[in-house]
């Protein structure tokens, strides 16, 4: 894991590395760089840095959910956490707060949990996180 975040630095002399974040990054033609986002899945809510795909694969781990996507949904104060489910049975909401609990953080474990018949998937069969409903609309929020 070391090598892949301390890479040579080729702007630098021989043999010095520099730290790869996750952040992307675009520079435009007055050499201003330019924020797009993370490279992985990590996030930062209220001052946490979160990995959402630590979240869903816990929530994954549980017997009756099939697969689980999260993300952070609403802007500024308003931002909550959300996990996206598909399951094979009725689970409450306290059921997967205390599935979770147990082996997260409380910043980690979703406000918001909206189940859905299947998770929408791009071309490449991955979860498309940008058509994933918003939970407000679903009178969940």
């Amino acid at each position: 894991m070391t090598a892949e975040r301390f890479v040579a630095d080729p702007y630098g002399p021989p043999g010095s590395r520099m730290y790869r974040t996750g952040d992307l990054c675009r520079v435009d033609a007055h050499d201003v760089l330019h924020y797009l986002g993370r490279g992985d899945s990590q996030v930062k809510l209220r001052g946490y840095r979160i990995e959402l795909g630590e979240i869903e694969a816990l929530l994954a781990g549980h017997a009756d959910v099939t697969v689980a996507a999260a993300t952070v949904r609403g802007e500024g104060a308003e931002q909550r956490l959300v996990a996206y489910l598909v399951t094979t049975a009725e689970l409450p909401d306290a059921v997967l707060r205390a599935h979770l609990a147990g082996r997260l953080p409380g910043y980690m474990v979703p406000d918001v949990f909206v189940r859905l018949p299947e998770l929408p998937l791009n071309r490449s069969g991955k979860t498309d996180r940008s058509r994933l409903p918003d939970p407000r609309r679903r009178g969940r929020c």
